[in-house]
């Protein structure tokens, strides 16, 4: 993968409006905990400017690398860590960047990773079924379609890719055993429930299942919100771009959960979910199904950051 041309044609979805919720202002610290090609981290950094503090997190070393070469003019304001934002606090913990004026969550899969030709992300290229975010985890989506039972497969591919069809797809899988490509399921998938119907290939809610699957993804973000909330200063910003429903689902439970009641810690930016603009999606086709929800910090956090308040 040319990792310089990924990139330059990184377009970064709901920009505008995530910097607008996380009221970045300059001087400044905010976390970018799913750094991909930096797109958001460098116009956090341009306008926390000056005095602004970066700390960008991502799983996939090759992210790292390409954000660090995006974000050069700005190395000294800029910390970059290859990790999982399921240990969000303890990098912060570890780092000392705490507390934080905002953090940033842009769920999902990187131009980076979808445009890979071997990380078996996509089923347009061939490539091994992998879809690890990082190559240190042990488990990738090959271990899966081949070794789990097929009710096990069927439940996977039911409950993380909500895919009607997922009785049928895990019976043909177990029966085309071994299958070891991304093509290679994608065809088995066409074969069980047929062609394409309309704009959604018949792979991609099983790719998409085995994917979070593979990365534990639903259970790391929820972990990571709630550590989120004690990073955060009085006044600080959580801001959270999600893909699909079930992200969008744990997102908004936990928002709605921390907004309410007599201990409530947080204030909903915006009650209605913020979708990308029409122009937005006409000029990246991938931002077509993002959902962004805002919320702001209205309590002292029960951590002592030694009497610092954000605002």
């Amino acid at each position: 993968m040319n990792l310089t041309m990924s990139a330059l044609t990184h377009i970064p979805v709901l920009l505008k409006e995530a910097i607008e919720a996380l009221a970045v202002q300059p001087g400044g610290r905010y976390i970018d905990c799913t750094l991909g090609a930096g797109g958001h981290a460098a116009a956090i950094l341009d306008r926390s400017s000056p005095g602004g503090q970066l700390l960008g997190i991502d799983a996939d070393p090759e992210a790292i690398a390409v954000a660090r070469a995006r974000l050069e003019a700005y190395s000294s304001s800029a910390l970059l860590v290859n990790q999982n934002f399921a240990n969000l606090k303890a990098i912060c913990i570890k780092y000392n960047f705490l507390p934080v004026h905002g953090i940033l969550f842009d769920l999902g899969l990187s131009s980076l990773q979808l445009d890979s030709s071997d990380r078996g992300f996509s089923f347009q290229h061939d490539a091994p079924l992998d879809m690890r975010f990082s190559p240190s985890q042990e488990v990738t989506a090959a271990d899966i379609v081949s070794t789990y039972a097929e009710a096990e497969l069927a439940g996977l591919i039911r409950n993380f890719g909500e895919e009607s069809h997922s009785g049928k797809i895990a019976h043909y899988i177990v029966q085309q055993r071994p299958i070891k490509t991304t093509l290679q399921l994608a065809r088995a998938i066409e074969q069980a429930i047929g062609g394409r119907r309309g704009r959604i290939h018949p792979a991609t809610k099983t790719f998409l299942a085995l994917r979070i699957a593979v990365n534990r993804e639903l259970e790391h973000l929820q972990s990571a919100l709630e550590q989120a909330i004690d990073l955060l200063g009085f006044g600080g910003r959580l801001v959270v771009i999600s893909y699909h429903s079930l992200e969008d689902r744990i997102v908004k439970r936990f928002t709605h959960q921390e907004a309410s009641g007599e201990n409530a810690c947080l204030r909903l930016i915006n009650k209605k979910v913020i979708t990308p603009s029409l122009v937005e999606v006409q000029l990246n086709p991938r931002s077509r199904s993002a959902r962004l929800r805002a919320a702001e910090r209205i309590t002292t956090p029960k951590e002592a950051f030694d009497g610092q308040t954000v605002y």
